[in-house]
């Protein structure tokens, strides 16, 4: 047998598909509900985690370049102290004042270039020292996070496990309802459910009112809705609105009010008796 197309459904047809497309939809949204925040909560400690990561590796990388720097200044005492050795040296053999001054001022010069390298030296120490600190803090940090991650990750894949395979049904479902909703009505109810806050792109009459934004309806626009001659929607909220008994479901019994208490006419002919009396 052929398929039916969508386009040749009655409108009580497509309301009843559509409603039934709602109830799947609805399904789907409350098992991914019973995951609360954990997949933002795991997304926001992996990031974090991520951030720690890529500091560590800069902390390490400056902490590289000070051990480097102070290996460099140590070779460069070195060097300022065979300097100073050869120049003393000299100054036995030198023949006239104007050499003994000359290398007099490069010793001078040596040894404060070595007083400026260990000066050098002390303080790319005191980074290294400050930046293992902070390497330690931050990878105690990570680890912390990372136990963080695990329980997170551990919470929401006991959720998915629980909620994974009734999803997947009720997604296969809802595939299987679209097919057989006209594109443009399926467009426009997407578009209600994605705008609705709580997701419901088409609702049943509730007590006279809009079962999405509680609205009173006229009573001849619930007649309309009754006679499934075209799709109506709320004039408040724009949902799509059905009649209960479309929906499956029992219409709410109408409120009854209260009759108007008479006033009592015994009370006002006793009091009419009392006068005559008098």
């Amino acid at each position: 047998m052929a398929k039916k197309d969508p386009t040749d459904l009655s409108v009580e047809e497509k309301l009843k598909t559509l409603y039934q497309l709602q109830t799947t939809l609805s399904g789907i949204d409350e098992k991914r509900a019973l995951r609360g925040e954990l997949p933002l909560e795991v997304q926001d400690l992996e990031d974090e985690i991520q951030g720690l990561t890529t500091r560590v590796e800069k902390i390490k990388n400056e902490i590289q370049d000070f051990q480097s720097a102070i290996v460099m200044k140590k070779g460069d005492i070195e060097k300022a102290k065979a300097s100073v050795e050869r120049y003393k040296a000299q100054l036995d053999e030198v023949k006239n004042n104007r050499e003994y001054d000359t290398l007099t001022k490069e010793i001078e010069f040596q040894e404060l270039e070595i007083e400026l390298c260990n000066k050098k030296i002390r303080e790319a120490q005191v980074k290294v020292e400050e930046r293992t600190n902070d390497l330690q803090q931050t990878q105690t940090l990570i680890e912390d996070r990372q136990l963080a991650l695990n329980d997170k990750r551990g919470e929401l894949d006991e959720i998915m496990d629980e909620t994974r395979a009734e999803e997947e049904k009720l997604k296969e479902r809802a595939k299987e309802l679209e097919l057989k909703i006209e594109p443009r009505l399926l467009t426009s109810f997407k578009r209600i459910r994605k705008n609705a806050r709580n997701g419901l792109g088409i609702v049943y009459v509730q007590r006279d009112a809009c079962g999405g934004c509680f609205n009173k309806i006229p009573p001849q626009r619930q007649l309309d809705i009754k006679m499934h001659k075209k799709v109506i929607v709320c004039e408040y909220c724009g949902r799509i609105m059905i009649d209960p008994e479309l929906a499956g479901v029992k219409p709410d019994a109408p409120i009854e009010e209260k009759p108007k208490r008479k006033r009592s006419i015994r009370k006002k002919k006793d009091e009419m008796d009392d006068v005559a009396e008098a």
